[in-house]
């Protein structure tokens, strides 16, 4: 029997179903929960990126309280939500923005995919995925009939229909979430040239990359073109009341301080020292230079840009804080206590602080300040207990005194947080060993346990 000639080979119809699940990856990205990427936690960083958001939390009608601000430690210029109240903030924006005002109109879009609910309806990606699905479905009966060129290309054409589908729909998303932060900067008294600058940016950077400007391009886009971005903006921004409005100098001076210390955390230590150099003397460039030395191993001249940010504001829980942090990686953890203890008193027992005086008060191995090391650490973990580190140095004071079965469940904390379902299990199990029954630290490890085991079930199904 002569088969029929056809264009659906074995290469063709992978290419389709790679489409297909592209199509799919799309259609669940928005809820997809953020892993493998590295989360910065910072006290400063977090105070300065929650106050510069409030203001426009509340002009979208969402609560402070439930919307947090993640940071990224990624160098790309980007941001995005994924579900839940989180606008993550990529590192790299960080550093590309020039002031606040930039940053704000970056969240106050982000703000608008999140209350306009663009990460929970995926009505374009389930529209685009129907589309897709049944193109596959009617080729593949075409094939069965024989028509092996006319399947191929009724799924060929059904993939192109359903990604501009999704596409489009994209498009219009960030459209909206453009008009909608637009609204939330109005409202909260905000000027919009930031946002209006900070498109500016992106634009240049796609000129530089040679993305096209053009209509014709605008179909493979998932972003409207940032020149038409602007164009509308730029009309909407100088019409309200607030384009004029400044900054409030203080906001700003608190964004060049943390803008330079993440580029001193994240960056080359060489290319902070050049950027920085020792004749600048600005809060800003000793903060970046400390964070350069400490990283390259040069403990002392870290330790005098640390004092000369102390000399300018002695009692600034933050310079305390990286001096306590300094004295404590460079082995003197005696004498990082001081300014620990009165950075975390500052900050009103900020708990990230707090952790890092736990850790200090175990450095110091004496037995006399671990009962103060433990009080601190649970209250940090009770406030934030989303912070691995907290957890690992509560279990080494738990284990230092005897208490096996809390250790383990500090252990299964640590391992929860850091997506390793297999020995937080472990840990979990060994904790409702000794935990009494019922009590509320054995219904904790029960609940890790049957995360852990559900995380480790997915796992398995995705193979890994």
């Amino acid at each position: 029997m002569v088969m029929p000639r056809a264009l659906f080979t074995p290469a063709t119809m992978l290419a389709l179903l790679r489409n297909l699940l592209l199509l799919l990856v799309m259609a669940s990205v928005s809820s997809a929960p953020v892993q493998a990427q590295s989360i910065l936690r910072d006290a400063e960083t977090e105070q300065l990126l929650n106050d510069m958001a409030e203001p426009l939390i509340r002009a979208a009608g969402l609560q402070p309280a439930d919307v947090r601000i993640v940071l990224i430690g990624d160098d790309s210029i980007n941001a995005f939500v994924a579900g839940g109240q989180i606008v993550y903030i990529h590192s790299g924006l960080i550093e590309a923005a020039d002031n606040a005002n930039q940053v704000q109109g970056v969240i106050a879009h982000e703000l608008g995919h999140i209350a306009g609910g663009h990460a929970v309806n995926s009505e374009g990606a389930n529209k685009a995925t129907t589309i897709a699905i049944l193109s596959m479905l009617l080729g593949a009966a075409a094939m069965a009939a024989g028509g092996g060129e006319a399947g191929a290309g009724i799924m060929a054409a059904g993939q192109q229909a359903a990604l501009g589908t999704y596409l489009s729909y994209s498009r219009v998303q960030e459209a909206t979430a453009d008009a909608a932060g637009a609204r939330y900067l109005s409202a909260a008294g905000i000027s919009g040239r930031g946002s209006v600058e900070f498109f500016g940016k992106l634009l240049n950077q796609e000129m530089r990359y040679n993305v096209p400007q053009d209509d014709e391009q605008q179909y493979g886009r998932t972003h409207p073109m940032s020149g038409d971005r602007i164009r509308f903006l730029t009309d909407t921004y100088q019409a309200d009341p607030a384009w004029t409005h400044a900054t409030d100098p203080t906001l700003e001076a608190r964004f060049q301080r943390v803008k330079a210390k993440l580029g001193g955390f994240v960056n080359d230590p060489q290319r902070t020292l050049q950027r920085f150099p020792a004749s600048d003397v600005s809060a800003a460039a000793h903060y970046a230079r400390a964070y350069a030395w400490h990283k390259s191993g040069h403990p002392e001249q870290a330790m005098a840009e640390t004092d000369a940010l102390v000399a300018l504001a002695p009692h600034d829980p933050y310079f305390l804080e990286l001096k306590g942090q300094v004295l404590l990686e460079s082995g003197h953890p005696v004498e990082a206590l001081a300014p620990l203890r009165e950075a975390v008193a500052r900050t009103h027992d900020q708990p990230l602080i707090a952790a890092t005086f736990g850790h200090a008060l175990i450095a110091t191995e004496d037995d006399g300040n671990f009962p103060e090391a433990e009080s601190v650490l649970r209250a940090a973990v009770n406030r934030d207990n989303e912070n691995p580190f907290a957890w690992y140095q509560l279990g080494i004071v738990y284990a230092h005194n005897g208490d096996e079965p809390r250790a383990a469940l500090a252990t299964a904390e640590r391992y929860s947080l850091t997506d390793q379902p297999g020995l937080a299990l472990l840990n979990a199990e060994t904790a409702l060993g000794g935990l009494p029954a019922n009590s509320p630290d054995w219904l904790r490890a029960q609940d890790i346990t049957l995360v852990s085991r559900a995380r480790l079930d997915e796992l398995r199904r995705r193979g890994r």
